[in-house]
């Protein structure tokens, strides 16, 4: 059994919600966080949520290799939306891509940029996606730690992201799911403003409302970006 929570929010400082999130049989989940200012971003993320769910649609097999697909098929579309008007030049979205085949008890997910993807099993918490930033790198290469990364004034350039250049790396992978396990796709509206343990708290806590109180835990500590949570549950019979 697959139980789901999504939330999204404008936040407290932007004019303009530029994540854009999706929920789509069979299982498949995504968030995007658009880039590029203003109307440009929410553009680019809906692009993304758009291709993902043309390609849940399609009724083929679904693993990580068509998820990645799904992600190349939506940066070529920003790319050629952005070359088809000025206004949308430089826009991009980060992509966090992910589907649980409940028969297989398998999750597959695919990914861009800094939004991110989660797991909480058997009280344990860990960040499964990798940032594609400037200072993931750094503490990649002992160069910085997490504690300073969270504080650097580069923290949010990101080094890949959804339109921005035609040859894209998308990231992804595959892990057998236990029952119990809570997954958590979200933007760095919320993780920037939540921490992990409190993050790793809300998960394992009740799961009806979920994502809204995520979302209003990011508000409480200031809301300074869009916000957007899709919690996943599963369970086996």
């Amino acid at each position: 059994m697959i139980e789901v929570s999504s939330a999204s929010d404008i936040g407290r400082v932007r004019t303009s919600n530029e994540d854009s999130y999706g929920v789509f049989a069979p299982a498949v989940y995504v968030v995007a966080d658009g880039l590029g200012g203003h109307a440009a971003g929410e553009v680019a993320s809906r692009i993304v949520v758009s291709a993902v769910r043309d390609m849940a649609n399609e009724g083929q097999k679904i693993d990580t290799a068509t998820l990645k697909t799904a992600v190349l098929r939506a940066n070529q579309q920003v790319l050629d939306a952005s070359a088809e008007n000025s206004s949308y030049e430089g826009m991009g979205s980060t992509a966090t891509v992910l589907h649980v085949d409940e028969r297989a008890g398998m999750a597959y997910y695919a990914h861009v940029g800094d939004s991110r993807l989660y797991l909480l099993r058997h009280g344990i918490f860990r960040q499964v996606s990798r940032d594609h930033s400037y200072v993931e790198e750094l503490v990649a290469r002992g160069e910085l730690s997490e504690a300073e990364a969270q504080h650097h004034p580069r923290k949010n350039l990101l080094l890949r992201a959804v339109g921005i250049e035609e040859r894209l790396h998308v990231d992804g992978d595959s892990f057998p799911l236990e029952t119990g396990d809570r997954l958590l796709l979200a933007t760095d509206g919320l993780t920037n403003m939540v921490d992990d343990d409190a993050l790793a708290a809300l998960l394992g806590g009740a799961f009806a409302g979920l994502a809204e109180r995520m979302v209003e835990r990011a508000l409480a500590g200031g809301g300074s970006d869009n916000i957007t949570a899709i919690a996943v549950a599963y369970e086996t019979p």
